[in-house]
């Protein structure tokens, strides 16, 4: 009886170190409040229950339609909870006082590593971890175990050279999706803290992303391409429409504007 291919191991532990590199980067570089650990769950955990509350009573309206409605499906759903939730919950953040600009980046890599770390990656490692080592006790459950994942995920029996393929892809998958959340999680932050809702407006669109869901099956390095390219599209957007803000002190609430020093000098 064949056992899984350990290497499949490695691309929860290589997402894993990744995420959580990118997050002690930002403490080191920007001292960042630790309490947007709790902000981001709140916002990615918040936008994955109503994901759910969602589809668990549509899901089967959507699926016999086609992939195109199934991805308009999807990426709506993404655009409105996560997109939207990350907003919300980073505007109830600011005008707490509970973050500020030193977190903008903070939080969208916070977005990435609950979704990378929390979700997928480290439920996938004893997943993997538990199957190889079941399997290699033999017995009755290694049999059992066996049978059903050469029935539901024969990947997980390939080869060196088709495992290191696949954990190659698979990576650069949660690569891209850091991307986008680090990409909308940043702008929305940014759009609270200068009070600029065009950039909000900006990282709506990119929750679209998972239309592509539905098309994934069709040419697995094709549709990771296509992926990394629009995450690294997503980055630079982000990275470009607040260039200029990012050189700017934001303004807060106990700032007096022209508007307002002119109009107590009119009452004086």
């Amino acid at each position: 009886m064949d056992n899984i291919n350990p290497i499949f191991i490695l691309q929860p532990i290589i997402v894993i170190i990744f995420s959580s590199a990118l997050m002690v980067y930002w403490y080191k570089k920007r001292r960042f409040h630790k309490n947007i650990w709790f902000y981001t769950l709140i916002a990615y955990a918040g936008a994955i229950a109503l994901k759910y509350a969602v589809q668990i009573p549509t899901i089967n309206l959507v699926l016999g339609v086609g992939p195109a409605a199934l991805g308009v499906y999807y990426g709506v759903q993404t655009i409105v909870f996560e997109v939207g939730l990350a907003y919300a919950i980073a505007y109830f953040a600011v005008k707490r006082g509970k973050l500020d600009q030193r977190d903008g980046e903070a939080y969208g890599s916070g977005l990435a590593f609950w979704e990378n770390v929390g979700l997928i990656s480290v439920l996938s490692l004893i997943n993997l971890v538990s199957y190889y080592f079941l399997i290699s006790g033999g017995g009755s459950v290694a049999e059992l175990i066996y049978g059903t994942l050469a029935e539901s995920a024969p990947a997980l029996f390939s080869s060196n050279a088709e495992a290191l393929s696949f954990v190659a892809l698979g990576t650069v998958e949660r690569i891209s999706s850091a991307m986008f959340h680090i990409a909308w999680g940043y702008l929305c932050f940014m759009a609270v803290v200068y009070k600029k809702k065009k950039l909000f407006f900006i990282a709506l669109p990119m929750g679209f992303v998972d239309f592509l869901v539905p098309f994934a099956g069709d040419s697995m390095v094709l549709f990771e391409v296509g992926l990394f390219l629009l995450a690294s599209a997503s980055l630079f957007v982000a990275w470009y429409t607040t260039k200029e803000l990012r050189k700017k002190t934001p303004p807060t609430p106990n700032t007096p504007t022209t508007l307002t020093v002119d109009a107590q000098k009119e009452n004086e």
